[in-house]
């Protein structure tokens, strides 16, 4: 960047209202904000994070004095590349969350940066969710989904953002605000921007007058369709407020930024069941469908042969996705009801709808919850199951039409001839059958001689096919972003295509809103700045950057997710490919990205795996991490070793170093301390781990002094207290005084079980510690050495094991020998000492914290049920996931927990304490929520007697 450079002129502008941190300009962080889930590449020059409204709107007149396009940006899920730019990117996160639930639940209003399920989960008490339900709705952004009027599985064109928006609030590109929902904001707009209103009244009234046009939109809107703007509004409405609120549905930060939005909400049908039906050929399958049109149907999701295949080989699919013959296909069928009796006749009515329709096995429903999920599996892992597979270098490419429904069977068949003349052998084809909506998926190259061409005339085959000889939709949810511009007018044709141009101008007279996206007059924009995907590393080869990961993400608010980290990493290997032909420009951004990515790629990466339970092909980014970790930390394996060798010894060394920790907190009180400590870090160099107020005691392991009793009647376990728990005992503050190992075994004694402990006990540990820094040899020799003393206590996996900590538990399992059964606090409790104790549920409110491995396990529902039968009130925080302590990152990047667990104080705090499952974690929930956090055993323990 340039002296000269107007970013840099833009940045110092900002900077009088905006603080540094927010105002991003380096050339890591430009490239991985500015990454979305298209395959197009674009860096920004600046990014900038508003916090604001008033942030906002100063930002757009900077940059509106400039001349400098901008681009709003939410999630980044977009597949059409309608949130990149090479301009400014403004993001917006954390201080554009808010929510309210108003009437009862019958309406929802909310910031752009509420993720969607999000947004149900606050209605699922009143029995309520948002009408949009798109396949991303646990990553995608209520921004986005308003945007784009994206749709999904069972939203329909009846539900979608368009149908249900009741109010909107909106910033437009001159600054000023409109907010639909307050009548003297609505008279302040009428007084100041007549003639923006008056133009969209005209433009309707002579939409209306033109039959044919009228007609064609409202032909158009029959269907799902995103490609343009909503022209819908224009024959729908007749007031220019209304006609402004429903243009900006659908508008792709176009026309302005819609800061909240009000939605009507519908009802969330309890009861559910599914049925896979399977006909012989498309044809049949496609009559199947029109007959089900009329039929009560939640949803029906049409998947054709090359789909079943693509994923039939996955663990769990049914057998018979391997014996269907070529041609056939496939319908996912959805029935929901509020009782039982409306269920069963739906269910009954979709039978006889089906009836003399060839079927290749009778169509059956099922409600049992595991096959029901594994039904919806099959349909949601069909593109990244394309994306797991493709060759490296390669993208992934998800188009999505919609043909009229009666003419649905020869669309499918025409479409898959144009992909199998193009050469595209390996596109698969499914999508939402009731609105003729389908999405085709298909691995492309673009590095290698001709594919840019191939692509292209694909491309232009299928808009003149659906667009043109079918009056389809070449975008029906997905919005139009970059990849369909060129082809909206061959779409609409020249009226309509002149109509949106004039709407573009009465908003957006200096064309400064996202530029290119949805219009441009360059025909081939959806050619070019395509997005580079070389190989990086094996583990992360198969990402397709969806974004899916970023949700639960602890360090997304601070510095990369998941998927930037990624992006970052192929960064640095395709500039290391180039080898001697880097040129000084490129050896420059490559040192740059190296030293920058070391902070915000690494050492704020808590690798807690949580990202792979999200991600679509299963991609543990930690992984990634730890590797590298591993390469930089050959000089100091022998350190590592010595640790090792003599672990016992080490953490006599830290439980000494929390006595006398304990002490200067008594000698200097808790606020000296901690401005010592910090004083102490900022001087090293922050080489110095942090003190936190809740550094517990040290715990004392003459509790472990214990000798089996023998008594060959009672069932045993073998108990391994994990080194966290062997080092921190309880809370200096808590009124629970007891040590984490204290705790276990009373439970244990209470239940009646014989607990058997492991020689050399202090010595032990699963090598979860040296792995997270890369250790890798260290942690392999520490998990011999645990396997072959936990072979020894269980006799050879006779007894089960039980260990006290969560992460390390799920370390053995992924590490130790086979025929160890290893269970965790959670699981051990719900499952062996629930059924033996007596328990009486205390009159208490209390957190629970679900641990990243925790979830990992699966074992999310047993932790909640398991706190619900030892307390009155159970609350599980909202979009608290990862706490981000990662074993002592709490200490050494303190930051990290500080950000993973902003905003649990506020949620937690009427709860008498809070209960999790790692020793660790609970540190720094303590610090963070303002009350206690114990292990989820000292609760049971509390809540139960012996029988």
């Amino acid at each position: 960047m340039t002296e000269a450079s107007p970013w840099r002129d833009l940045k110092a502008a900002l900077s009088a209202s905006i603080p540094a941190e927010r105002l991003i300009d380096d050339p890591l962080r430009t490239l991985a904000y500015g990454t979305d889930a298209s395959f197009y590449r674009l860096i920004p020059g600046l990014v900038v994070r508003p916090e604001s409204e008033a942030e906002l709107q100063r930002t757009l007149a900077e940059c509106r004095a400039r001349r400098l396009p901008v681009t709003f940006r939410a999630a980044g899920t977009s597949l059409s590349g309608q949130a990149v730019t090479d301009s400014v990117l403004i993001q917006f996160g954390r201080g554009w969350r808010d929510h309210v639930v108003l009437d009862d639940g019958r309406a929802i209003r909310l910031q752009p940066g509420v993720i969607g399920a999000r947004a149900n989960q606050l209605l699922a008490p009143f029995g309520r969710k948002i009408g949009p339900d798109p396949a991303s709705i646990a990553s995608c952004m209520v921004g986005g989904i308003a945007a784009n009027n994206a749709s999904g599985m069972c939203c329909g064109t009846a539900q979608n953002s368009y149908r249900t928006v009741r109010d909107i609030r909106v910033i437009l590109a001159d600054g000023s605000r409109l907010d639909t929902a307050d009548a003297e904001s609505v008279a302040d707009f009428r007084a100041s921007h007549g003639e923006l209103l008056a133009g969209l009244e005209r433009l309707a009234a002579q939409t209306r007058g033109n039959e044919a046009l009228a007609e064609k939109i409202r032909h158009k809107y029959r269907l799902k369709n995103t490609t343009g703007y909503a022209l819908n509004s224009l024959v729908d409405f007749t007031d220019g407020i209304e006609i402004l609120k429903h243009l900006m549905i659908g508008s792709e930060g176009t026309l302005g930024f819609i800061s909240a939005i009000t939605y009507d909400t519908v009802v969330d049908e309890p009861l559910k069941a599914a049925a896979l039906a399977f006909f012989p050929d498309m044809g049949t399958t496609c009559r199947a469908t029109i007959a089900l049109k009329q039929a009560p149907v939640s949803a029906v999701e049409l998947m054709d042969r090359a789909a079943l295949r693509s994923v039939q080989d996955q663990p769990g699919m049914p057998v018979v996705l391997k014996t269907l013959p070529e041609g056939a296909a496939a319908l996912l069928i959805d029935v929901r009801g509020n009782a039982e009796a409306e269920l069963e006749a739906r269910m009954q009515a979709v039978q006889a709808t089906l009836e003399g329709i060839q079927a290749l096995e009778p169509v059956t429903f099922t409600r049992e919850a595991d096959t029901y999920a594994l039904y919806w599996k099959i349909r949601k892992g069909l593109f990244p199951a394309v994306g797991a597979v493709r060759e490296i270098g390669t993208t992934v490419i998800i188009e999505d039409v919609a043909f009229p429904i009666e003419r649905l069977d020869e669309g499918v068949l025409a479409l898959t001839d144009i992909f199998h003349r193009h050469g595209y052998r390996d596109a698969i084809l499914f999508g939402h059958a009731l609105e003729g909506n389908l999405h085709f998926v298909f691995p492309q190259g673009f590095e290698k001689s001709g594919e840019v061409g191939r692509y292209q005339a694909l491309m232009d085959e299928v808009a003149e096919l659906v667009g043109v000889e079918y009056g389809g939709s070449l975008k029906a949810e997905h919005g139009t972003g970059r990849n369909m511009a060129p082809y909206v007018e061959l779409e609409w044709g020249p009226d309509a295509y002149a109509l949106m141009w004039e709407i573009k101008a009465l908003f957006d007279p200096g064309n400064l809103l996202n530029p290119e996206v949805i219009l441009s007059r360059n025909p081939t924009l959806h050619l070019e700045n395509l997005k580079p995907l070389p190989e990086a590393d094996e583990i992360v080869d198969k990402c397709i950057e969806c974004g899916f990961c970023e949700a639960v993400c602890p360090s997304k608010d601070l510095t990369l997710t998941p998927r930037q980290r990624i992006v970052i990493a192929r960064e640095l290997a395709r500039l290391e490919a180039l080898g001697a032909s880097r040129s000084a420009e490129d050896e420059t951004r490559l040192a740059t990205l190296r030293e920058d990515y070391r902070y915000v790629g690494d050492e704020t990466c808590a690798a807690d795996g949580l990202c792979s339970t999200q991600c679509p092909v299963g991609i543990n980014t930690g992984d990634l991490v730890r590797g590298m970790r591993h390469e930089r930390a050959a000089g100091t394996a022998g350190v590592a070793r010595r640790i090792g060798r003599h672990f016992s010894g080490a953490t006599r060394v830290a439980r000494g170093g929390l006595n006398a920790a304990g002490a200067a907190r008594s000698l200097l009180g808790t606020d000296l301390m901690a401005k010592a400590s910090t004083g102490a870090r900022r001087l090293s160099g922050d080489r110095l781990p942090q003190w936190s107020p809740a550094l517990p005691r040290a715990a004392s392991i003459r509790v472990l002094d214990r000798v089996s009793s023998g008594d060959a009647s009672r069932d045993k376990v073998v108990y391994l207290p994990s080194c966290a728990t062997r080092i921190f005992g309880a809370d200096h503050d808590d009124t629970e005084r007891r040590s984490v190992m204290e705790i276990t075994l009373a439970l244990l004694d209470k239940a009646g079980f014989e607990v058997i402990l492991p020689e050399m006990i202090g010595h032990l540990c699963c090598g979860m510690a040296f792995q997270s820094k890369g250790q890798f040899e260290e942690a392999t020799h520490k998990g011999r050495e645990l396997n072959r003393e936990l072979l020894v206590a269980s006799h050879n996996g006779r007894y089960p094991v039980l260990c006290d900590t969560s992460p390390c538990t799920l370390q053995m399992r992924e590490h130790l020998d086979e025929r160890l059964e290893m269970l965790e606090p959670v699981a051990f409790a719900h499952d062996h000492l629930l059924p033996r104790l007596a328990v009486t549920p205390l009159d208490e409110r209390v957190a629970v914290h679900v641990t990243c491995s925790s979830t990992r396990m699966g074992l999310a529902d047993k932790f909640v049920g398991l706190a619900r039968a030892c307390a009155r009130e159970v609350v599980v925080p909202a979009e608290i996931t990862c706490c981000g302590f990662a074993g002592d990152k709490g200490f050494t990047t303190p930051e990290l927990n500080a950000s993973a667990l902003a905003g649990l104080a506020d949620q937690v705090a009427d709860c008498s304490a809070g209960y999790s499952n790692s020793r660790t974690c609970e540190i720094g929930l303590t610090e963070h929520g303002g009350i206690p956090y114990r292990s989820i055993l000292a609760l049971l323990d509390r809540a139960s007697a012996a029988p």
